[in-house]
């Protein structure tokens, strides 16, 4: 239904000038959801932006706009009157409108601001105190709080009256008279609670997963994966509590993680932008600079070579296998690599677990090695017909390589985590050139030792 009706949208977009049926445009977007709506912003000219933004109502328009990307926001902008662009920043919630005055230039921040009410620009500088890669950064401040001494009924009747602008009321935060958090009740427990007298400390539940603002943000969506929570509660030094983390804020803090990480694990820069978005140059600066570093890196591969140059040329069919040998390397560094840093990323792996790390995977190479090299000893003497000594290099020199790699894999990302470094640095590329070179000392000193070289 949703694909038809963007498709619809997107058609009478097309003919807007010619047509102008802003009614028949105003049923359409009413039946589809925010983020179908601002997929559909991120194709649309500038200059048609504000037009279909004016159609909608403005508790969907606030909802799109939170979910444009920074560009297409501040193209919007732009196109909105100062009158359009506060009823806008009034709508959003504040954790929405500190992300935007984050992204956006200065001219654009210092337009927004001059719209925003006192309390929402208090609120902004406020949250604009904390770093943006900390609970405290990624908080709102609109959430539901109740004392200890209401009654249920009291509690229900401060929910209809103040909930409508907070974030989310599924779970309601229980404070003392000092704003220290002291529990938390949900509106599923109060709307089932018989007894409209029942005291709120009755009912809340004491026992508070919480954070604190310092707390790093990526750290703080993991609680999400392990609690299953829809919000979780942040508190200062003090213990008050100064904000909560919603579900959808940690996935969209999951998802950047994600991303980076992969930019990251494939050797580029990571980039907010989307593909088509990011210029020929931002794709350049994320690229190049790693390239040339691998590129550099590789020389010692090319030293190392040339070290054994007589090896070489005195038995030929050694070089065929230099490929094999150094891509199995790789590829055995790479797995475990990911598995580490996969294991780090959801807290099953701490860096105090390197030891634990190492043995499991001194077992897993030598089976994995082991396997490889007799496969392997088998098709160079039936299949490749290679003499019994290059075969036996080979093989032996598979399973050192298997064996180094993905111990050197498995400690790199956790030697980088324990001294503040991302372990995504130490996955496939700089894990393969390092690999590169052990590998081939190891294959040339083998092929010295059992050719006799």
């Amino acid at each position: 239904m949703s694909d038809t009706a963007i498709q619809t949208l997107k058609n009478m977009l097309a003919h807007l000038d010619d047509a102008k049926k802003y009614q028949s445009l105003r049923d359409v977007m009413e039946t589809l959801n925010a983020p179908d709506l601002a997929a559909v912003f991120e194709d649309l000219p500038q200059e048609k932006m504000p037009v279909l933004f004016r159609l909608m109502p403005k508790d969907l328009a606030a909802e799109v706009f939170a979910e444009l990307t920074p560009d297409t926001q501040e193209a919007l902008i732009r196109g909105l009157s100062d009158r359009e662009l506060k009823l806008v920043i009034d709508e959003l919630f504040v954790d929405d409108a500190t992300d935007l005055v984050e992204e956006m230039p200065a001219s654009v921040v210092k337009r927004i601001l001059a719209q925003a009410s006192p309390d929402t620009r208090q609120m902004i500088n406020e949250l604009l105190k904390y770093p943006e890669d900390s609970a405290g950064g990624v908080m709102t401040t609109e959430f539901m709080e109740l004392r200890p001494g209401m009654t249920v009924s009291q509690a229900m009747d401060s929910i209809r009256e103040n909930g409508f602008d907070k974030e989310t009321i599924n779970n309601c935060y229980v404070t003392g008279a000092d704003r220290t958090l002291e529990g938390v009740v949900s509106l599923r427990a109060l709307v089932l609670e018989k007894d409209p007298a029942r005291p709120i400390a009755d009912l809340m539940d004491t026992n508070v997963v919480s954070v604190t603002t310092a707390t790093d943000r990526e750290e703080t969506s993991q609680l999400f994966e392990k609690y299953g929570f829809l919000a979780i509660p942040v508190v200062d030094n003090e213990k008050r509590l100064v904000g909560i983390v919603t579900v959808d804020d940690a996935l969209t803090i999951l998802q950047d993680e994600i991303n980076e990480d992969i930019a990251k694990m494939n050797a580029m820069a990571p980039t907010e932008k989307p593909y088509f978005k990011a210029s020929l140059w931002e794709l350049y600066k994320s690229r190049a600079p790693w390239l040339l570093f691998l590129m550099l890196s590789a020389t010692f591969s090319s030293l190392v070579i040339r070290s054994y140059e007589d090896a070489l040329a005195a038995v030929t069919a050694l070089t065929a296998y230099i490929p094999m040998l150094t891509d199995t390397g790789g590829n055995a560094g790479s797995q475990t690599t990911s598995t580490i840093i996969r294991g780090m990323a959801t807290g099953d792996i701490a860096p105090r677990d390197i030891l634990k790390v190492l043995w499991k995977e001194l077992r897993v190479s030598l089976l994995c090695g082991l396997t490889l090299a007799v496969c392997n000893f088998a098709k160079l003497l039936w299949f490749d017909g290679v003499g019994a000594g290059v075969a036996l290099a080979v093989s032996l020199t598979l399973i050192c390589t298997v064996l180094l790699s993905q111990l050197i894999g498995g400690v790199l990302p956790m030697a980088a985590r324990k001294v503040g470094i991302d372990p995504a640095v130490m996955a496939s590329p700089l894990i393969t050139t390092i690999v590169d070179t052990t590998t081939l000392l190891i294959y040339f000193n083998f092929a010295r030792l059992v050719l006799g070289l």
